[in-house]
C-alpha cells in the first residue's frame, strides 16, 4: 500500500493524484479530532438498539427546551437549494451515469439538483470514492466525459447551466477498509467527505458555488453537532474553504432522527438548510427497532405508502413543519420508475409519479428526487405548477405539534407473494453488489402480468426487504391466506426458487453471470440469517473478501426441507 505520512491506500486507479501530502494532512488532522467522536456515536446508536430489542423499548423525544419554545432561524438557505422541482440522483462513481444525470432530459431541461451519491447507490470500494471524486471535480471545472469502448460510445456534458450538486458521503456506521492511519481502517464518513471539501471543494469555491451536503444515517442531534464541528474545524484548517457556503441536509432515514428532527436542524448551526424526507430506509429503521416485538409484523412492504399510512404521513408532515418553522428547505422522497419500450408502461409509471409528488407538494415539500431523466418533467411538474400558481404553507402547517409521532403497525396483510418479491429483490440487488454496482434496475415482479416498471433499487430497498423477511421468520408470521407460516426452510426454497427463475430468463447467461447469481443467494442468506439474530449489520460494511468468504461457504440456512413451493408463491 502507498503511505503519504501516516496514510496508507489502496493503489486503485486515480487515488495517488488524491492522497497528496496536503491531503493527507488534512484527513490525519480530522481523523484525530473526529475518530473519537465517530466511536461514541456508534456505541451510543448500539445501546439505543439493545434497549429496543430487549426491552421493546422505541426511541423518545428529548425534553422539551429552547429548542422547541423560542423563536430561532437557520441561516439564509442558499437561492439554489430553495428551488422547486426535482433533484435527479445515482452514483457519481459510475461516470457515464453521472454525465446523464447532469445533461437535459426528453423535455430539453435540466434537473434543478443533482444528488451525487457515494453511499446508498455506490459501490462502496475505495475506487468508487476516488472515482466519484474525480468525477465531482471534473464535473466542476467542465472537463468530464468518457468513452464507453466496449459500446463505442461517447459521452459528455452538454452546454449550459449545470444542477446545483448535493454531495453524498458514506454514513457514521462504515469504515473504508482500504485506506488506513496507523494501520487502522478509517471512518468512511471522515474519508469521503474531506475527500469532497479539499478537492470538488475547492473546485466550488473558486466556481463560486455553494459546497452542498446531504448527510445520511443520521441518528441525533449530538451525530449534527458531530458535523457542525467537521465543517468548521475544516474550514479552520483548509484556506479555500475559510469563505466557502457549505450548507448540510440530514435525511431522516433512522427512527431516532425521527424524535429529534428539530434539535439536529439546531444543532447544526451555521451549515444548516433543511431536512430530507426518507422513505425504505426510515421503514427499514422502524423495522429493525420494532424486530422484538410479536405486535408489530408489518405487512407487505409494497403496500405501505406514505400517503396512505397515516403515522407515516404524520412524520413527514412534522418535518415539514420543522422546516417550516425555522426557515429551513424540506426535501421529499425518490421516485424510482426507469423507462421502458412499452408505452402503457410509461403512462402508468408517470400517473403513479405525478399522485406522489402532487402529494408531496401539497405538504409542503419543496422538491423530491427521481431516479432517471425520463421521469424528471413529471416528477417536478407539481412542485412547481404549486409554487407558480402562489401556494403557499399556511400557518398551521409549521407547527410541528400538530403532528404527533406514534409507530403503528400499518393495515395491510403479510403474504408470501410480498416475501417471494422481497428475496427477488434481494438476489437482483447483491448481484449487482458483487459486480461492482450500488444501483440497479430490478422487477420484482417480472414474469407476472400487469404493468410494472422497473425501478431503480439501492441499498436502502435491499435493506428494508431483508428486515422485512427476517421479521417474518423470527415470529413465524402466517401467510394472510393460506396460513403457512414463515420460517428458514420455506424461505430458503423460496429464494433458490427465484435465483433459478432469474437466472432462466437472462439471455444466454455466461458462467460468471450464473456463478455471480448462485453467490448472490448465498449472501443473501448470510443477510437474512443475520437480522434474525439481531445483527443488522449493513452490507456496506462487508469487504469484497468478506462476501467471497460467504459465497465459499456452507449455506448460512440449512437444506430446506424437501417440499414443493406453496401455490400463493
Amino acid at each position: 500500500m502507498p503511505t503519504v505520512g501516516r496514510v496508507s491506500f489502496e493503489p486503485v486507479e486515480g487515488a495517488a493524484e488524491l492522497f497528496t501530502p496536503a491531503f493527507c494532512d488534512y484527513l490525519t488532522h480530522m481523523h484525530d479530532a473526529f475518530a473519537p467522536r465517530v466511536a461514541t456515536a456508534r456505541s451510543e446508536r448500539a445501546d439505543a438498539a439493545r434497549s429496543a430489542r430487549a426491552d421493546l423499548r422505541l426511541p423518545a423525544s428529548p425534553e422539551r427546551s429552547a429548542i422547541n419554545t423560542e423563536p430561532w432561524q437557520v441561516p439564509p438557505v442558499p437561492a439554489d437549494l430553495r428551488k422547486p422541482g426535482i433533484e435527479i440522483t445515482g452514483p457519481v462513481s459510475i461516470t457515464p451515469m453521472f454525465i446523464n444525470a447532469l445533461n437535459p432530459g426528453p423535455e430539453g431541461s435540466r434537473a434543478e439538483g443533482d444528488l451525487d451519491d457515494d453511499e446508498d447507490s455506490a459501490g462502496h470500494r475505495l475506487v468508487d470514492t476516488v472515482r466519484a471524486a474525480h468525477n465531482r471535480m471534473r464535473a466542476v471545472e467542465g472537463g468530464l466525459a468518457y468513452h464507453d469502448a466496449e459500446r463505442d460510445r461517447d459521452y459528455a456534458v452538454a452546454e449550459g447551466t449545470l444542477p446545483f450538486f448535493m454531495h453524498r458521503e458514506r454514513g457514521l456506521h462504515l469504515d473504508e477498509p482500504e485506506v488506513r492511519i496507523d494501520g487502522a481502517p478509517i471512518s468512511a464518513a471522515i474519508l469521503g467527505t474531506a475527500l469532497t471539501l479539499f478537492h470538488a471543494g475547492r473546485a466550488q469555491a473558486e466556481a463560486g458555488q455553494g459546497i452542498y451536503f446531504y448527510l445520511p444515517k443520521m441518528e441525533s442531534a449530538a451525530e449534527a453537532a458531530f458535523w457542525r464541528d467537521f465543517f468548521a474545524e475544516s474550514q479552520a484548517f483548509v484556506a479555500h474553504l475559510r469563505d466557502a457556503v457549505i450548507r448540510a441536509i440530514p435525511l431522516i432515514e433512522s427512527l431516532p432522527a425521527v424524535y429529534e428532527m428539530e434539535e439536529m436542524l439546531h444543532a447544526l448551526g451555521p451549515y444548516a438548510a433543511g431536512l430530507n424526507a426518507a422513505r425504505w430506509d426510515l421503514k427499514a429503521s422502524i423495522l429493525e427497532f420494532v424486530m422484538a416485538d410479536p405486535e408489530m409484523v408489518w405487512p407487505d412492504r409494497f403496500g405501505v405508502d406514505i400517503k396512505t399510512t397515516d403515522f407515516l404521513s404524520d412524520i413527514f408532515r412534522r418535518l415539514v413543519a420543522v422546516c417550516l418553522k425555522h426557515g429551513a428547505v424540506a426535501v421529499g422522497g425518490m421516485a424510482t420508475a426507469l423507462p421502458s419500450r412499452d408505452e402503457e408502461v410509461n403512462a402508468a409509471a408517470a400517473a403513479s409519479i405525478r399522485a406522489d409528488k402532487e402529494w408531496e407538494a401539497a405538504q409542503g415539500f419543496t422538491r423530491a428526487w427521481v431516479a432517471h431523466i425520463y421521469h424528471m418533467g413529471t416528477a417536478a411538474a407539481p412542485f412547481k405548477e404549486l409554487s407558480d400558481a402562489g401556494w403557499r404553507p399556511s400557518a398551521e402547517m409549521a407547527d410541528p405539534e400538530r403532528y404527533p409521532i406514534a409507530i403503528k403497525r400499518p393495515e395491510g396483510e403479510v403474504t408470501l407473494e410480498g416475501t417471494r418479491r422481497n428475496l427477488r429483490t434481494l438476489i437482483e440487488y447483491v448481484e449487482g453488489w458483487l459486480g461492482g454496482r450500488g444501483a440497479k434496475g430490478i422487477d420484482s415482479l417480472a414474469g407476472r402480468p400487469g404493468l410494472h416498471p422497473a425501478l431503480m433499487e439501492d441499498l436502502a430497498t435491499a435493506r428494508i426487504s431483508v428486515a422485512q423477511t427476517a421479521q417474518r421468520i423470527v415470529h413465524a408470521a402466517p401467510d394472510a391466506e393460506t396460513g403457512e407460516a414463515h420460517g428458514m426452510a420455506l424461505v430458503k426454497r423460496m429464494l433458490l426458487a427465484e435465483e433459478e427463475d432469474i437466472v432462466a430468463r437472462l439471455e444466454e447467461p455466461d458462467e460468471g453471470t450464473r456463478e455471480r447469481y448462485r453467490h448472490a443467494a448465498k449472501v443473501t442468506m448470510h443477510w437474512i440469517k443475520s437480522y434474525t439474530e439481531f445483527d443488522f449489520r449493513s452490507l456496506g460494511s462487508y469487504t469484497r473478501d468478506d462476501l467471497a468468504a460467504i459465497a465459499a461457504a456452507p449455506d448460512a440456512i440449512p437444506d430446506a426441507i424437501p417440499g414443493a413451493l406453496p401455490d400463493a408463491v
